[in-house]
This record gives structure tokens, sequence and C-alpha cells, in this order.
């Protein structure tokens, strides 16, 4: 089993684990959609927190021994299974946070993309390096936060951005040394998941549907989403709490 996934206080932690550059095959794109599906039905969990063992790499993508195995009549089926894994990461019903520990290529930077936020090692880095190997890359995805010269000349290249550069870019939100990063991740995943339940929810699934909208138009809906907020518990209770200077306290509903 490729992944592992842990549960505490409201957060889940979905880990790749495949020694020794976490590099992926058809079967475990299958198993973190998977998870990602059944971890989007647990009512108990507001956060989940994406990372990798080790510190060689977050993920170098796909496992290349299998690529070479696979015939052109298989590629629209493992295709299909790509989109599979990166919309379930993406429309994951929670904020997710990809705690990158090292090297994401490829895929890796694929999946890094598809979360809500991203922290990341010193030595981490990003690349799309299917040009290398005669495919074509996630820059569908990619190009929701990388500017278009940026992404192009990785595209074009094969080359990585650094850390750094993926922070000046705006791609990654944080930089931190290796032994920071999961306690950083952790702190993060700790105010998020505090929030109330349904909110981040409704949060979540109106930034996703709002990102590609006209401004006036998205704007709308994210006001809709947020008039179906004020008829829960919890949004009222949210009001209360801040007014009476106390926690809340969330009933779910």
């Amino acid at each position: 089993m490729a992944i592992i996934v842990e549960k505490s206080d409201r957060i889940a932690t979905i880990t790749i684990d495949r020694p020794p550059v976490n590099a992926i095959t058809i079967a475990d794109y299958a198993e973190i959609a998977d998870t990602f599906e059944v971890i989007g039905g647990w009512s108990d969990i507001n956060c989940v927190i994406f990372t990798a063992t080790g510190s060689k790499a977050f993920c170098a993508g796909l496992d290349l021994n299998e690529f070479l195995a696979a015939t052109i009549d298989q590629d629209p089926a493992r295709a299909r299974t790509v989109r599979r894994c990166f919309a379930a990461v993406r429309h994951a019903p929670v904020p997710v946070i990809a705690a990158v520990n090292g090297p994401a290529l490829g895929a890796g930077a694929v999946l890094a993309s598809c979360c809500d936020v991203r922290i990341a090692s010193e030595n981490a880095r990003f690349a799309t390096p299917e040009i290398n190997v005669g495919r074509c890359g996630g820059a569908a995805h990619m190009m929701r936060h990388i500017p278009q010269g940026l992404l192009r000349r990785m595209y074009f290249t094969g080359l990585p951005i650094s850390a750094a550069e993926a922070l000046q870019c705006g791609f990654v939100q944080e930089v931190v040394s290796q032994e920071e990063l999961a306690p950083r991740a952790r702190a993060l995943a700790e105010i998020i998941a505090s929030k109330a339940p349904i909110g981040l929810r409704v949060a979540k699934e109106a930034l996703n549907k709002v990102e590609f909208m006209q401004t006036e138009d998205g704007y709308q809906l994210e006001q809709s989403y947020s008039t179906a907020l004020m008829t829960t518990e919890d949004a009222r209770e949210a009001t209360r709490a801040v007014v009476e200077k106390r926690a809340p306290v969330w009933v779910g509903r």
C-alpha cells in the first residue's frame, strides 16, 4: 500500500510512501483518488495535509518503468485514472495543504498544484520534465498558479524552479526548513480545522466554482453561498462567538 492515512483532531494526513523517491504507478494514482474520495465523506475532518515520506522527493512523478511497459492502446484508460486522481485532490470538500518535503516533478508538481495551499521545504523544487520523456505535462493545472512565461520555460526545457523561485512567483505560500515543514503544516491545519465544518466545505466549493468566472458573476454566486450559510446554526454561532468574545462551539448544522 503506497498511501498512509492518519487522523487526529479533525485533521487527516495523507502520505505517499513509495521509497526511494515516491514515484507513482497508475495503481497509486487510483489509490490517491480513492483515499481523497473516502476522506471527503468523513464528517469529522476539516482539513487534509498531503505529504510524502523521506526527504529525497515529494513525488518524482510517474514510475518510468511502468510507463515504458505501457502500450498506446492502454493510454486513454490510464489518462482517465490520472485525471480522476487530480480531480479528487482539487475537489476534496475540505481544504488541502501540500507539505512538499522535496522535489515535486511532473505528476508531483501537479499534485501539489491541486492542493489549496503549498508549504515547501528548502530542498523542494518543481518541474514539468515530461518533454524529456516524450509526453505533455499538467500545464492546465499548473497555469492556475504560475505565470505563462515561467510555465512555458519549465514546460519546454524540463528545468526546475527552486522553492525560493516558487515562493517568489506565488506557487508556494511558505518555504521552511525540512525540520520545520511538518510542524508548520500542522500548525496551519489546526487553525483551519478550528473553523466551522460546514463553513469550510461551503467556502471550498465556492472558491472552486468562482475561480474561472467573470468577477461580477463569480461574486454573485459567492454571495448565494453566503446566504445559504446564514441558514445554518454554526453561522449564527460564529457571529455570536465574535460578539461575545469567546470560542465558538460547532454543532455541524
